[in-house]
């Protein structure tokens, strides 16, 4: 639907399940479930999502209240607005609210 920005994410994508109570009310996780795209192959498990543009968010730079991830989003977005501009709908009428009897 959009482009991805950043870096690849960790890899680790298969659901554990929450619902294996013990007799102290603890809870044992298992992972059970992957998912898998329309083509039958695993996604992400073992390397993580590729972004389409790849930003890294520098701890230097983000402590001192940076955010490169976010400014290349804003700047992707103002490009392409600025070559593919759409027209902004006009609102609608008004609803009327007024008591009728």
């Amino acid at each position: 639907m959009g482009k991805t920005i950043g870096v690849r994410t960790w890899g680790g994508e298969i659901w554990l399940s929450g619902s294996n109570f013990e007799a102290d009310g603890g809870i044992a996780t298992a992972a059970e479930i992957g998912v898998y795209g329309p083509e039958g192959k695993w996604l992400i498990e073992g390397h993580g999502v590729d972004p389409d543009i790849v930003v890294d968010n520098l701890p230097h730079a983000t402590f001192a209240g940076s955010d490169a991830q976010l400014k290349a989003a804003l700047d992707l977005l103002k490009d392409e607005i600025r070559s593919d501009p759409r027209p902004v709908p006009g609102p609608p009428p008004y609803p009327n609210k007024a008591f009728s009897y």
